[in-house]
């Protein structure tokens, strides 16, 4: 049967689905509109599964900060392309929507929500693997303020919460966080393993000098103190003051940090890195 234009284009509407694959699937159903919606619907589901073991590794970021609560959460695309793309950054407006009005703690939650059926339908519109990867939420009470930054390319965000203060002091810290990416709030609170690995390397190091004991063991302890002071937040020098650091900006606006949290597009994730005579090669294929 015949299918007219204006039947491809409200599935179109509808679907966010290229021309050609709205109009298979209304020639495939004999131009029953809701029909061809279904098999779409269905297809994408196929299509997310075949694309979901390709790397995602780019992406954005979109933040909520709501009654009690503030999310961050990392969607992820294959390329910087897709995630540029109007299908793509409405698919954020949803999930901040979601996390607006509903307060999500676990990723496998967020992933088993009404979401999935919206990120499906996106695979099939943008043709590469869309993943919820991380979410991170942080609950405060009254009495607290609350910090939430966004770098302006949306890769990179932060929340800071504070006791004292304003919340200008509190979103100052959270730029700072996004910034410096401190390990620990103060030098007490770093992990063990990961001082005990630094420790390890600088006495190698200083044992490849051929100093006298005594000379390696402050050289040591020096690199160690200063190892601490660069990933602890409050022995940081301050983004926006080097003169002064975290801790005394605080004391300077009479607030304590309570927590912060920090997430970046991409990271842990292992990227092949091919040539362009490599991609090229496959696509052809």
């Amino acid at each position: 049967m015949e299918i007219k234009a204006a039947q491809v284009k409200e599935l179109r509407d509808m679907t966010g689905v290229a021309m050609m694959d709205c109009k298979k699937a209304l020639v495939e159903c004999n131009g029953d509109v809701e029909k061809a919606l279904d098999l779409l619907r269905s297809n994408s589901a196929l299509k997310a599964e075949k694309k979901s073991s390709r790397v995602a590794a780019d992406g954005i970021l979109v933040t909520s900060i709501s009654d009690g609560y503030a999310t961050i959460v990392e969607i992820n695309s294959e390329t910087d392309f897709a995630a540029k793309d109007s299908n793509f950054l409405a698919f954020g407006e949803k999930v901040k929507d979601f996390i607006s009005n509903n307060k999500v703690t676990d990723i496998e939650a967020l992933k088993s929500s009404s979401l999935e059926e919206d990120r499906k339908a996106l695979v099939q519109t943008i043709g590469e693997n869309i993943q919820l990867r991380r979410i991170t939420t942080v609950e405060f009470e009254k009495d607290m303020n609350v910090g939430l930054y966004l770098h302006s390319d949306s890769k990179l965000a932060s929340i800071s919460t504070t006791k004292g203060g304003n919340e200008t002091v509190a979103k100052d810290v959270a730029m700072h966080v996004s910034a410096f990416n401190p390990l620990c709030l103060s030098e007490d609170d770093i992990d063990e393993n990961v001082l005990n690995r630094e420790r390890a390397i600088y006495e190698n190091q200083a044992k490849e000098s051929g100093k006298p004991q005594e000379i390696m063991d402050k050289m040591v302890e020096g690199k160690v103190k200063r190892f601490l002071s660069e990933v602890s937040l409050l022995s940081q020098d301050f983004v926006k003051d080097s003169e002064i650091t975290v801790d005394a900006y605080l004391a300077q606006n009479n607030a304590q940090i309570v927590s912060f949290s920090r997430l970046k597009v991409g990271e842990g994730i292992e990227v092949e890195v091919k040539d362009f005579a490599e991609e090229v090669a496959e696509q052809l294929k």
